[in-house]
């Protein structure tokens, strides 16, 4: 679980897409506290967002990969809650092997 959090390459379920949710979502209320608190400039906080929202995007791509889309599905409205639902493309796809290890065999006949 989170082998490569800021890589666009490979295949992730549905769990580690949905903690990777939570931390970014954690991840920048921190960040808003600490800006609002301290007094900091406000565009400090776009510095301190871009590793976050790398991490999503690189997230997501994975996951839509996961379903055997392009990570470009992931702008779709609504696409990240169904992320979060759906079940994975069995076997191995144009992405890589399964990571369930369902299917994940080929025939050699």
């Amino acid at each position: 679980m989170f082998n490569s959090p800021f890589s666009f390459v490979g295949r992730i379920r549905r769990l580690e897409y949905g903690l990777s949710v939570i931390i970014m979502f954690a991840f920048i209320l921190v960040v808003g506290f600490f800006v609002g608190f301290t007094g900091v400039g406000e565009g400090i906080i776009y510095v301190l967002l871009i590793p976050a929202y790398w991490f999503r995007l690189a997230q997501g791509s994975k996951r839509c990969h996961d379903r055997g889309n392009s990570g470009w599905f992931q702008i779709i409205p609504f696409y990240g809650l169904w992320m979060l639902f759906a079940d994975s493309e069995n076997g191995i796809n144009e992405y890589g092997p399964n990571p369930k290890g369902i299917g994940n065999y080929r025939r050699t006949t």
